[in-house]
């Protein structure tokens, strides 16, 4: 009976392990320990969406808190070719939704949260702040990968 037991939680741990393990290969260790703490901020001017800083600069290859502050009276979606991807996201708390597509995440309405993620490798990406309520006009900025000061 003992070895039964002993079977039965090895499979039920296998089974909630499953959909952990699916998401692919675990991450490298990240170029730097580090975590710094980021702010984006998010207002609406003329109906459009305005992101703060319009260029974000963070360290590459690295895991950051990227905290996101949201006045805006809609809705208002982030997006970064390849950086809102599963296997880049590590945590994401409060107000933030992760959009189907993997391509970013949805602020909602005066809302706020964080997203711990591990940044993409050197190099430059425009960044984009969508308003689900005029969807032609995005706000774009450039996100600045660099090398992380060891």
């Amino acid at each position: 009976m003992l070895n039964f037991a002993r079977g039965s939680v090895a499979l039920a741990a296998l089974f909630l392990a499953g959909p952990a393990l699916a998401q692919g290969k675990p991450l490298a260790p990240p170029a730097s320990d580090a975590m710094p703490p980021v702010e984006l901020t998010i207002s609406m001017k003329d109906g459009k969406p305005v992101c703060e800083p319009a260029e974000l600069k963070l360290p590459a290859d690295t895991n950051i808190a990227l905290h996101i502050v949201s006045s805006a009276d809609a809705p208002v979606t982030i997006t970064a070719p390849g950086q809102f991807e599963n296997g880049l996201v590590l945590h994401a708390d409060g107000d933030l939704v992760h959009v189907a597509s993997e391509k970013g995440y949805t602020v909602k309405q005066n809302g706020q949260g964080t997203l711990r993620l591990r940044t993409m490798k050197a190099g430059q990406e425009e960044y984009a702040c969508t308003s689900t309520r005029k969807a032609d006009a995005p706000f774009k900025g450039k996100l600045v990968l660099s090398p992380p000061a060891n």
